[in-house]
């Protein structure tokens, strides 16, 4: 009995240090916030300016090159001119709708947009583009939806109506992985992997954002596929306060198969704005007498 107690004592002796590191480890392991409630008021920040707003923008698209570690447009880019109509719906205002309208180039005036986007997971989100050439509506494709539609494309950049949407947010496994910094910025970098339902109705198979964590703002999002493959990547730049808010003004997203990118640069960012609901329909896409007296209302609230 002797023995068996000696050895027992000894045991706990020698297992004492392995315990005592584990739970020191338990005791300094970093303690991170909650990634879904930062990301909620990161989307928040979002929507909060995009709400009953007209904002002017530029859509620049060129195949890029990496030079000195800088990364430049290796052909003469794409530039288009376009005019945004935006609103929030629903009871506590995470609804969105929105209108977007090419000014130039020229022969692609009056190609337009509208969007519906639900933060319900129950709902899927709407987008549907009008082609001045052809003259109809085509509904767009969201995710991998495999209905008959066109490509998610935003005007033929390498942003997606994926890209821009909000909401949702419950469909993803969201974590904080670390803490560290980005364009000199102090961050949280949070992995949203899709649910089954989510990765059904989505091109990437993980995300991983990196919020600056005073201003609430993704500075960087790397976008990955179903295979693990990183495969696009959305850098924000010129982050500046909006009524409180702030908000990136440029927004580059690399496409990392076929080396080209898309900047997307907010010129004009008005809020507060008279939005008439029916300035949120296929009508203004359609009926260019229609569209152009309302947005004429519009621009002179901000003229």
């Amino acid at each position: 009995m002797k023995a068996k107690g000696f050895t027992l004592l000894a045991a706990a002796i020698l297992a004492w240090p392995v315990l005592a590191r584990e739970e020191a480890g338990r005791e300094t392991a970093p303690q991170f916030p909650d990634g879904l409630e930062i990301m909620r008021e990161v989307e928040e920040n979002q929507r909060a300016t995009t709400d009953s707003s007209f904002n002017r923008m530029q859509l620049s698209t060129c195949r890029f090159g990496v030079s000195d570690n800088r990364i430049t447009c290796a052909e003469r880019p794409r530039v288009k001119a376009l005019e945004s109509v935006g609103k929030n719906y629903g009871p506590e205002g995470f609804d969105s709708r929105s209108v977007t309208i090419v000014l130039e180039p020229a022969d692609e005036r009056g190609i337009g947009l509208l969007s519906y986007v639900y933060d319900d997971a129950a709902r899927q989100n709407e987008s549907w583009i009008y082609l001045s050439a052809l003259g109809r509506v085509k509904r767009i494709a969201s995710g991998n939806s495999d209905e008959e539609s066109e490509t998610a494309s935003l005007f033929g950049s390498e942003f997606t109506t994926e890209d821009t949407d909000t909401g949702k947010l419950e469909q993803y496994a969201i974590t904080v992985l670390e803490e560290t910094t980005e364009s000199g910025r102090e961050v949280w970098v949070i992995e949203l992997i899709p649910d089954e339902d989510r990765a059904r109705e989505t091109r990437y198979g993980r995300i991983v954002n990196y919020v600056d964590k005073e201003r609430l703002v993704s500075l960087r999002s790397d976008l990955y596929d179903q295979y693990g493959n990183e495969i696009k990547r959305m850098l924000a730049s010129r982050v500046e306060q909006l009524d409180g808010i702030w908000m990136a003004r440029s927004l580059t997203m690399m496409n990392l198969v076929t080396n080209r990118l898309s900047n997307m640069a907010f010129l004009e960012i008005h809020t507060g704005v008279d939005v008439d609901d029916e300035v949120l329909t296929q009508r203004t896409l359609t009926d260019v007498a229609f569209r152009e007296t309302r947005l004429q209302a519009i621009r002179s609230q901000v003229e």
